[in-house]
């Protein structure tokens, strides 16, 4: 287990960009965020990332899996730092942002993100 989180709220807005469908993603951030980055955020638990999510790693968002298709720059830094990043649901080999993983897999829906769930990468 690479990293495991648990969801402990959602912004009023964090999943304005998931029902997009040109946009599809959310932004996750350890519960202390700035009120103004937490309203657009999934909030989150402070955990240790124990090794850099890397490509074909797997992550477990409230019990749906996604294959991680790619790594920007930045997010393996900022995941470690800050419990933040943008997960994209496109996929695809190249990083949107240099904070984003991208995930392929089912689509993740406003349903299945509730507080107590867990986000894990393995």
């Amino acid at each position: 287990m690479k990293y495991q989180s648990t969801i402990t709220g959602l912004g009023p807005d964090a999943l304005a960009f998931l029902a997009d469908e040109d946009m599809n993603f959310i932004i996750i951030f350890n519960e202390d965020a700035p009120p103004e980055l937490a309203e657009l955020s999934v909030l989150h638990t402070k955990t240790e990332l124990r090794a850099v999510p890397e490509v074909g790693d797997t992550m477990t968002i409230c019990g749906k899996e996604f294959k991680i298709s790619a790594v920007g720059s930045e997010a393996p830094h900022t995941l470690a730092e800050l419990g933040h990043c943008t997960l994209s649901f496109k996929g695809g080999s190249e990083a949107e942002r240099p904070g984003c993983i991208m995930l392929e897999g089912n689509k993740l829906t406003e349903a299945d993100l509730q507080a107590g769930g867990t986000i894990e990468i393995c």
